[in-house]
């Protein structure tokens, strides 16, 4: 039996099921989530974040609590996220992005799925955040777009 990749998904996917240009590809990939194609992996990062999104964005995502495992804002994972900051990946204005990266490493998914492009979805950064987790001795980890994760189960597909 294949083992299922572990796949982080921030507080952007969600909102973007309701947002015109995201919509599309959030949907398909929560569809992936539903029928077991990875562990969707999330946060108590992202549960807060949500407090402040529209109801119809909550009730989404209570909507997937049977497919969603939670991991948690660590010591560990506060470490690592200290790491990035004194890295300058990231200010600490940024300090939820940190530990959106920093909770994935710890809890060794294989991927980050967010529609966020300035501070995680972003060449430079996913760099930087790998260079720290290797000097840290964590395993380094792919920061993606839902459509990435898309089209990689597409052409896994065609190859059965």
């Amino acid at each position: 039996m294949e083992k299922r990749l572990r796949v982080y998904v921030d507080t952007s996917v969600f909102g973007g099921v309701f947002d015109r240009e995201f919509s599309r590809a959030s949907e398909e990939f929560f569809t992936l989530a539903r029928i077991g194609k990875f562990i969707l992996i999330s946060s108590g990062i992202v549960e807060d974040e949500l407090k402040e999104s529209p109801q119809k964005v909550r009730s989404f995502f209570d909507s997937l609590s049977t497919f969603i495992e939670t991991a948690d804002l660590t010591p560990e994972a506060i470490k690592l996220q200290t790491g990035y900051i004194e890295a300058g990946i990231v200010s600490e204005k940024w300090l939820a992005d940190a530990a959106h990266v920093a909770i994935a490493t710890v809890s060794e998914c294989s991927m980050i799925v967010s529609w966020n492009f300035k501070h995680l979805v972003n060449f430079k950064k996913v760099q930087l955040y790998n260079a720290v987790n290797i000097l840290k001795g964590y395993s380094t980890l792919s920061i993606i777009s839902p459509p990435e994760v898309i089209g990689y189960y597409e052409e896994n597909e065609k190859e059965i």
